[in-house]
Order: C-alpha cells, then structure tokens, then sequence
C-alpha cells in the first residue's frame, strides 16, 4: 500500500480489524520512510458480468430487465413476488459466483428458463416461445413434451 503523504511504497499494517457489519476490514498502516500513520478499508468487490448479444454487441447487466423479463412470462400466474425476486437472486448469485467477465444472451436465457421451469409450466413455455423463436406449433408441442417426461420439484410430471 502506497503512504498517501509521502508516496513511499513500503508500509507496514499496525492493527486490522474486521467492521461491525462484517464487510469490510479496517487496518491501520504506518509508512516506513516518513512513519506517518493512515487507514484503510478493505471490502469485496463483486461484478456482474457483461451480456453479449446474439449480434455480439455488449452491455450492461441489467437487474430490472431481468425482473421484468420473468415478470412479464409469470404475467397472470400464480407465483408470488417473493418468489420471483428469490429466482432474480437465484440467477444474480449463480453469474456473480460464475467469475466470468461476460456471459453470452444464450447462457443467460437458458438460467431464466430453468428458474421458471421450476416457478410455472405455463410462464416456462412463454418465454421459451421467445426466447427459441417458436416457427411453429410443432416447437410448442415439443416443448410441452419435455415438461410432461421431466418431473419438476414442486412434484408434478
């Protein structure tokens, strides 16, 4: 850590302690070379990776395009906004634990899809219409297909 009055390079911590909140790590340094004394704070630094576009564009991570993508597939169903935000956290931990810089619109889609797998049968096989760009009634039927082989978790088949 560098002496922010003397710029000297060479500081040694003195005392470290953790916050009350548990967040961060406060440690007090002395430099070396002036024997000045300072603080500093240490905390984790989470990013959501980047989204690439299926024409390869890039942007933002987007919190509120994600709700309002599960949001507007749940649309007249019977799941709670206490579930729909615990899928919004569900996918925002699995791409923050990921440690990748970007993550491509098709891996994200597939994380929506199978978090509304689990929430709606009905919601999952409106987004996926979307999000597969359903040609025709054929999709539709197969998709409902793989609903009905695979059993979801709340138990139904």
């Amino acid at each position: 850590m560098k002496c922010p009055f003397c710029s000297c390079v060479d500081t040694q911590v003195i005392d470290s302690r953790v916050s009350e909140e548990g967040d961060t790590i406060r440690r007090r340094r002395r430099c070396q070379q002036c024997d000045r004394r300072f603080t500093t704070y240490e905390r984790v630094e989470l990013t959501m990776p980047a989204v690439v576009k299926r024409n390869g564009s890039r942007a933002e991570f987007d919190l509120g395009k994600l709700r309002g993508s599960l949001k507007l597939a749940l649309r007249k169903r019977p799941v709670s906004m206490e579930q729909i935000d615990a899928a919004v956290a569900h996918i925002e931990e699995k791409l923050l634990t990921s440690g990748q810089r970007e993550v491509s619109s098709g891996e994200l889609g597939e994380l929506v899809m199978a978090e509304l797998r689990k929430l709606d049968q009905v919601a999952f096989v409106r987004f996926a219409s979307v999000y597969k760009s359903f040609e025709d009634i054929g999709e539709f039927v197969r998709t409902i297909d793989e609903i009905k082989e695979a059993p979801d978790r709340q138990g139904h088949s």
